[in-house]
């Protein structure tokens, strides 16, 4: 077990990690191409931190921040849990969050372009200024969901929850496009 350590620049791929970190800082670390599996991460924050293409087995973390991580292709899916967690200008393409519950979950100036939502839990989550290009939402509860600052996102009303969930005149559109209807200036 690590407590309130800072790991800085280190490459998981030749290090073994331990089972339990608690209150440690990643920064610059390395965890590309691995599978993190039966750790639990509690108080942690990662920043500039590589996950591309990393798989996940088995891994809580609770209370989690990611800042200015790559994350790009993360199947969040696959046997972990997450309790409370933040992600800030991370590059989350192509990452798949398939029916998990992530209520409260916030994202702030994240490339979550072609991100995969379809059945997950989102109510009174937080999107702010995040690119949402081709980001799926099927099937999305998204009640109570601030996404008044994102843009690029497409969201059928008809095929999730939107209510009580809060979007700009600018970014309206989004809501619309599902419908094939045109609107001029």
């Amino acid at each position: 077990m690590q407590e309130n350590n800072r790991l800085d620049k280190i490459n998981f791929n030749h290090e073994v990690l331990d089972d339990e970190y608690l209150g440690c800082s990643f920064i610059n670390c390395d965890f590309s191409n691995i599978i993190i599996g039966n750790i639990y991460f509690e108080d942690c924050e990662f920043i500039s931190c590589n996950f591309s293409i990393t798989k996940l087995n088995n891994t809580n973390f609770s209370n989690a921040r990611f800042i200015d991580c790559k994350m790009t292709g993360m199947d969040f899916t696959k046997g972990s849990s997450f309790c409370s967690y933040y992600f800030e200008k991370s590059n989350l393409q192509y990452s798949n969050f398939y029916a998990l519950k992530l209520k409260g979950i916030s994202f702030t100036l994240c490339n979550l372009q072609e991100a995969t939502f379809e059945n997950a839990n989102l109510n009174s989550s937080i999107f702010r200024e995040c690119d949402l290009l081709r980001t799926i939402f099927i099937n999305t509860n998204l009640e109570k969901a601030n996404l008044s600052t994102s843009y690029n996102f497409i969201i059928d009303p008809q095929s999730n929850n939107i209510k009580k969930a809060t979007f700009s005149k600018n970014n309206i559109l989004g809501l619309v496009l599902s419908f094939g209807i045109n609107i001029e200036d």
